[in-house]
């Protein structure tokens, strides 16, 4: 094979190696606070996160007794839009539940 033809070849696979590259991934997380109601946090879970009920009430309880739970694991643009939807459910009912994302 020529140097040419192993450059191609190189670069070939160096093309095929970079499509395959997963995404990073994103913990979402919910925090505890003293006003949001349990049922409030498990709607959330359930709604926006597509939870069972039951594991949208471990899910809780971990925010409740733990202060902190991991609601799901996505990539940045649906891990961004999740964080902003609990913000908008929450102040449309005046809940200070808060909801942060960070990186895997």
């Amino acid at each position: 094979m020529s140097d040419k033809e192993n450059e191609i070849r190189l670069e070939h696979l160096l093309e095929e190696e970079i499509a395959v590259v997963r995404p990073r991934m994103y913990r979402v997380i919910l925090h505890n606070d003293d006003y949001t109601t349990m049922e409030f946090v498990i709607s959330i879970l359930m709604g926006v996160f597509h939870k069972s009920e039951a594991e949208a009430a471990h899910i809780m309880l971990n925010v409740h007794k733990k202060g902190v739970g991991l609601a799901g694991m996505y990539t940045r643009e649906i891990a961004e839009t999740k964080v902003l939807r609990v913000a908008e459910l929450a102040t449309k009912e005046e809940y200070p539940l808060k909801c942060t994302m960070e990186p895997e």
